[in-house]
């Protein structure tokens, strides 16, 4: 009788692990889960809780906003798409847009390009032939610096920001394209010498920003043949 009564009770013990084991799995499935693809490789992987998917939106607008505009680069060496971010950085994707759409970047030149580094564009003064004269140019006017934190946010290999004179509020047309990752350039990271908002990322294209970046140059790092913004058209969704 006793050897039955252990029995029923070693049953009753199993049968109640299952039945953990089976709530818990179940919880665990009904964790937020969110698909992150990186574009630079496309390689995808999940992130689990604690983020939930409305604060992953901030945090990773390249990743989760489909209604961000994309922004088509054609150049004389191929063509660069990106993301701009237009949820989180409203004031600079604007601008950016605006200056687009009036074709002011038409027919500009890459001015200067430092390889493992950057290469940076949207100055008017390079549609002359006046090289003494470029990365001096403007609209005319300057931007608030737009300074908001996220890991998206961070002037990372393939992100396009903001150029300054590195004095507050000093950005016009001038931006760059990161080559590595330059996270220095960040409001919130040391040295905290400069300050470039970050407001897009390379969504196609990189292999281009990358033969960009291989060109020959010469003093004040203007490349040697000319590489040409031929356009820079602007595609909304919705």
């Amino acid at each position: 009788m006793a050897s039955y009564r252990s029995i029923i009770i070693l049953l009753l013990v199993t049968a109640g692990l299952f039945a953990g084991l089976a709530w818990w799995l179940e919880v665990r499935d009904t964790t937020p889960e969110l698909l992150l693809t990186d574009t630079t490789t496309g390689e995808q992987k999940t992130l689990e809780a604690p983020l939930t998917p409305e604060e992953h939106d901030v945090m990773n607008p390249v990743i989760t906003n489909d209604m961000n505009p994309t922004a088509v680069i054609t150049t004389n060496k191929g063509v660069i798409e990106l993301e701009l971010f237009a949820d989180v950085m409203p004031v600079t994707t604007g601008n950016f847009i605006k200056l687009a759409e009036e074709g002011y970047y038409d027919n500009t030149k890459f001015h200067r390009i430092i390889d493992n580094f950057m290469i940076q564009g949207g100055d008017p003064n390079t549609k002359t032939a006046n090289e003494a004269s470029y990365g001096t140019g403007g609209p005319g006017y300057t931007i608030e610096d737009e300074f908001v934190a996220g890991d998206e946010l961070s002037n990372t290999r393939g992100t396009i920001a903001m150029a300054n004179t590195g004095q507050p509020n000093s950005g016009g047309s001038q931006f760059f394209i990161n080559l590595v990752d330059n996270t220095g350039l960040d409001f919130d990271k040391p040295p905290f010498t400069s300050k470039h908002p970050v407001f897009g990322r390379v969504t196609s294209g990189m292999d281009v920003v990358d033969a960009i970046a291989k060109v020959d140059t010469k003093e004040r790092d203007i490349p040697v043949e000319p590489v040409v913004i031929e356009s820079v058209r602007i595609e909304t969704k919705g």
